[in-house]
């Protein structure tokens, strides 16, 4: 039993070294961008959380390296051997993989002092220049700098390691051999047994619905602190994992410079900012900013095929059928694709659902100005609640980086209001947002909530004490919560910010309603927008086609605020869309007037389609002028977007840099 816990305090010897000498890069990583922090007033304590959190990431890969070693000792334990060269072996196992991890740390620090991310998986592209790579690292000092640290702490490693592995044999070898007995061998296999456990859950790295990801570094509202906690082996190792996904790969539609002059037509750009990107362009609305407070209710699978207003017979949304003759009701609109994570990024940043791909969900987290950004810039609070941990599609991270002041998620409810795996339930998620709207705005404060519903998904949890006339439980949710809006509205008309606010519902995407007649069933897709305000909009029918990329240009309309346009989006009070594109996982669709298109990218099949009160009919219908036009907007808007996304050209500012 000693030779194994000799054993045992090598490994775990080994492991703390690891992580004392990855919080040295990081300390490096800190005084180069200490400048960041300059102009802030930022606490001792939430500079050191960033290397908490860090440490935290560290230990991630640290348990990586470890979980293999640890395995093969606990075996040889449990069958006697503790030869010299089972730790010989080990040791050359362990300088390898932390060599190659300080390597990545080392080359981290320049990297992230040129691009302010970072290392990631586009460094795989230079290895096809390598005479130029080799040439920049060893011709700017910043570098040079880098690989002299990376030789420094990597012989401190080894020759530290080393030293811990003559004392570990020679302990073992000072200690004979003990005859087999149940006991301690029973023992060791528990020991060994736990710590394995304990090294896989080192590599989830939390309890709880989702794995660990790179927004757990994310914490505060300085980006180059919340970028400090990543760690940079963690980052490369996600960011690859990611890019080689099928969603990830990159659309090939059309031509860029083809797709990027389309665009600029259909949205009628003629003087843009291209320091910032093709796209952008100066937005001047009139009149002063009415400083109105923004509350937007993403309505989870709320297809428009759910409400009475546009038909249903079922009776099922009294509330929304009541907004929907009391605001701005657009009721030709559509839904960027058929995941929540879609709409958010749609919605809030004028970006469209480039098919299967989560563009939150990437290692490597982008800067979008939106929406929370263009109000944030422009006095707002910008707070976001969510039904379920923070971590769930890496939000926490996505929106801490563009634009959001507070992330409210399962984190910070009630254990006993957690209902399944997507956390609290709609109506407790409106109540716990109240009173914070409440006091931010008695801050004197105008502030920008996004509330994300979340009952209307699977696995449905209607409350017992809930009576519905429906006969389904898939019915009976939509009832819930159309109830819960309905108590929200209610109660927030008590408060006095009330009347200095604009509320906007909106689908985040819909639901299959009714028989499909295509391979896009436009129930996914057709949702309803509201924007509502009793004090200052007045009610109006809107047939116009519109999409979730437009609802930011039409809110800031609103708002007679200023700003820079890097998006895909128009105002719907001023412009029209000829058509409305959007996306499922594995087709491409766009509607006019009267038709709609669909495209298969794998198949290479597109079919025309007629429409009947948003429901396609089947046969296809011989037009090739029609499906051209439907064909080059939506391939153009599309192939644009991750053009932008794919060179960094999504912000709003020349250049790449932090908020």
């Amino acid at each position: 039993m000693k030779r194994y816990l000799y054993a045992l305090r090598y490994l775990i010897s080994i492991h703390v070294l690891g992580l004392i000498l990855f919080t040295a890069f990081r300390l490096i990583l800190f005084l180069q961008g200490y400048e960041y922090l300059m102009d802030e007033e930022i606490s001792v304590f939430t500079r050191l959380e960033a290397f908490v959190r860090g440490l935290w990431l560290d230990n991630v890969v640290a348990c990586y390296i470890s979980i293999l070693p640890l395995v093969i000792v606990s075996i040889c334990s449990l069958i006697g051997y503790f030869g010299k060269n089972l730790y010989r072996g080990i040791h050359i196992f362990f300088s390898v993989f932390y060599v190659v991890a300080f390597a990545i740390s080392a080359a981290d620090i320049p990297y992230f002092a040129y691009f302010f991310k970072h290392i990631n998986a586009s460094i795989f592209n230079w290895f096809g220049y390598t005479g130029t790579t080799l040439g920049l690292m060893f011709g700017e000092f910043s570098y040079i700098v880098a690989f002299v640290l990376f030789l420094c702490l990597s012989f401190l490693f080894v020759f530290l390691s080393r030293i811990l592995l003559h004392r570990t044999c020679r302990d073992i070898q000072r200690v004979s051999a003990e005859k087999f007995h149940w006991k301690p061998e029973l023992l060791t296999l528990l020991c060994s047994t736990l710590l394995i456990g304990v090294c896989l859950f080192g590599i989830r790295g939390r309890m709880g619905y989702n794995p660990i990801k790179v927004s757990a570094a994310y914490y505060c509202n300085n980006t180059f602190l919340n970028q400090l906690g990543i760690s940079p082996s963690f980052n490369l190792l996600r960011s690859s994992l990611e890019a080689s996904k099928s969603e990830n790969r990159e659309i090939d539609l059309m031509d860029e410079k083809e797709a990027i002059s389309t665009v600029r037509r259909e949205l009628n750009i003629t003087d843009s900012l291209p320091d910032i990107s093709p796209i952008a362009r100066k937005i001047e609305n009139p009149g002063q900013p009415s400083r109105k407070n923004v509350v937007l209710v993403f309505m989870e699978s709320m297809s428009a095929e759910l409400l009475g207003h546009f038909g249903n017979p079922e009776h099922l949304t009294p509330f929304l059928d009541s907004i929907a003759v009391r605001s701005l009701c657009f009721n030709r609109f559509f839904s960027a694709g058929t995941h929540t994570n879609h709409a958010i990024h749609s919605v809030l940043y004028s970006y469209p659902a480039l098919m299967k791909r989560n563009s939150m969900k990437g290692a490597v987290i982008p800067f979008f100005a939106g929406l929370p950004t263009i109000l944030q810039d422009n006095g707002y609070r910008t707070l976001f609640f969510m039904t379920h941990e923070s971590q769930y599609d890496n939000m926490n991270g996505y929106l801490r980086t563009n634009g959001f002041d507070r992330i409210f998620a399962q984190e910070d409810y009630p254990q006993d209001k957690v209902v399944n795996s997507f956390g609290v339930q709609d109506d407790f998620l409106y109540q716990y947002a109240l009173p914070i709207l409440t006091e931010t705005a008695n801050e004197g404060q105008p502030f920008f909530a996004v509330l994300l519903s979340i009952s209307n998904h699977p696995p449905y949890v209607i409350p017992k004490d809930f009576k519905t006339h429906s006969n389904t439980d898939e019915h009976r949710i939509v009832e819930f919560a159309d109830h819960a809006l309905k108590e929200f509205i209610d109660e927030a008309k008590q408060q006095e910010w009330f009347d200095n606010t604009i509320f906007v519902f909106v689908g985040d995407h819909g639901k299959i309603v009714g028989t499909p007649r295509s391979d896009i069933p436009l129930s996914f897709n057709h949702v309803p927008l509201f924007i509502y305000s009793p004090s200052f909009i007045e009610p109006r029918q809107i047939q116009d086609l519109g999409g979730q990329v437009d609802i930011a240009p039409t809110i800031l309309g609103l708002l007679n605020i200023d700003y820079t346009d890097n998006g895909f989006g128009v105002n719907l009070l001023q412009e029209k869309r000829k058509a409305a594109f959007f996306t499922s996982d594995d087709a491409i669709g766009c509607v006019n007037d009267s038709l709609f298109y669909i495209y298969k990218p794998k198949e290479n099949q597109e079919w025309l389609l007629s429409q009947e009160r948003a429901i396609e009919k089947r046969g296809n219908i011989d037009n090739p002028a029609v499906c051209q036009e439907l064909r080059e907007y939506a391939f153009s808007m599309l192939q644009t977007a991750q053009y932008l996304m794919s060179n960094n050209l999504t912000g709003e500012y020349i250049g790449y840099q932090p908020r």
